[in-house]
């Protein structure tokens, strides 16, 4: 089994502006509106869904940023540096970076209303959040 990430945008060549700078992912493949970023365990696909357009559940795409249970949680070595570089891409600063007992985490939204957190884990990682062992 594996994983596939497929985020919908409205601008193909923004997002892969964006996801490029801001991460390091290079282009493995570009056509048509579909493009394949390379550089996390995941390939990332990028997948141009106009707003307005039906997506699953028949609700209307929509760019601003929005709510979702869901959402990107990049591992980096140095939280502050990843979030000054995403934000130079393009992202939105929605809290900023902050020490938990799990490690080092900063919450943004990508320029397409999608949220992706940028995290160092401490030691312990998420274990930590299951008090002493």
């Amino acid at each position: 089994m594996s994983l596939m990430i497929n985020i919908d945008v409205p601008d193909l060549d923004a997002a892969i502006r964006f996801y490029t700078q801001a991460f390091g992912l290079k282009v493995s493949r570009h056509f048509g509106g579909f493009a394949e970023l390379l550089g996390w365990p995941a390939p990332l696909y990028l997948l141009t869904k106009e707003a307005g357009t039906v997506g699953a559940g028949g609700d209307k795409r929509r760019y601003e940023r929005h709510w979702t249970p869901v959402h990107l949680d990049v591992l980096v070595d140095d939280v502050d540096a990843a979030v000054e570089r995403a934000v130079k891409a393009g992202a939105v600063l929605e809290r900023p970076a902050a020490t938990a007992p799990f490690g080092r985490i900063a919450g943004l939204a990508d320029p397409f209303g999608n949220g992706v957190c940028v995290l160092k884990l401490s030691e312990r990682g998420y274990d930590a959040l299951l008090g002493e062992a």
